[in-house]
């Protein structure tokens, strides 16, 4: 019996559906928690909550958003590629983005042995491209191609501006939590003329507990949606998934040092340059698998 085809246009719309989702259960959480809280300690309360969520949060994540093309390519102290000996890398990106239709990103390369690559900026106007040294010398036309392809498909699907989006709301959860929780250790419940409450304090206290963490794992799990999607955008770029296939190949047989860099910047990546940290990319053979149906 033949095998069911994949097509990218398919691939996209079902993990964008399914960020979605995940994005509303982090949504839905943030709710939640509020009015648990709120409950518990009334309106003024968690006006003060707000207030320091937004500061704390929004304006961090914010300056990181309008900045993130030059922070990610600082992290890893890349330089522009200039000079005759990254022609090819030039001229492989001026063709993809003639056939996606998006403007000519900065692009740079970083000193690191492992084949890799990152997407940053956020919109396709202010986007940097960067690959290793590494992804340079290994990797043929075809899969160099399908690489950059993927990382184009990132800057396509504003991927940096949604994260972000999430970034804000995760942020917002774990210093409502924290401000929860510190509450309780320094000063008990102020709403003391509510003893009955105290299912209400059981599940504040466990919500603040737990959501962090439920959050963190779901933010992981968009991560690894748009990282399909990205696979399945650089083979309607390129409308050739073998390139694709035989790089995600070498990545997964090559055993070269891991470069410090921060792990804050570890989901960007085209694979993830921690072995360790796993959950923030979908299995390699999991995307091969996938991408050989298309």
């Amino acid at each position: 019996m033949e095998e069911k085809r994949i097509h990218f246009d398919d691939q996209i719309s079902r993990n964008k559906i399914m960020s979605f989702i995940l994005m509303a259960v982090v949504f839905i959480v943030l709710v939640l928690i509020i009015y648990v809280i709120g409950s518990l300690w009334g309106k003024v309360d968690i006006f003060v909550i707000f207030i320091f969520a937004i500061i704390f949060s929004i304006g961090y994540l914010l300056f990181s958003y309008y900045n993130s093309d030059k922070i990610a390519i600082a992290s890893v102290g890349a330089k522009e590629a200039k000079g005759s000996e990254y022609k090819q890398y030039r001229d492989i990106v001026e063709g993809l983005t003639i056939a996606s239709g998006l403007p000519m990103p900065k692009i740079y390369v970083m000193s690191s042995k492992q084949i890799n690559a990152f997407a940053s900026g956020r919109n396709p106007e202010h986007a940097v491209l960067c690959v290793t040294q590494g992804a340079l010398e290994k990797l043929d036309k075809k899969e160099l191609e399908g690489v950059l392809a993927h990382e184009l498909g990132h800057v396509a699907s504003y991927d940096i501006r949604y994260m972000t989006l999430v970034s804000v709301m995760v942020g917002m959860i774990a210093i409502i939590s924290e401000i929860f929780l510190r509450s309780l250790w320094f000063g008990g419940n102020r709403n003391n003329e509510s003893k009955g409450n105290a299912v209400f304090m059981v599940i504040g206290l466990v919500l603040a507990i737990l959501a962090p963490i439920v959050v963190q794992l779901v933010q992981l799990a968009i991560s690894r949606k748009r990282e399909f999607s990205a696979d399945a955008s650089a083979v309607k770029f390129t409308r050739y998934p073998v390139g694709l296939i035989s790089a995600l190949k070498k990545i997964k047989t090559e055993n070269e040092p891991e470069k410090k860099i921060s792990k804050a910047v570890a989901p960007l990546f085209f694979a993830n340059p921690f072995r360790e940290l796993g959950s923030t990319h979908p299995d390699i053979n999991k995307r091969i698998a996938v991408l050989e149906k298309m």
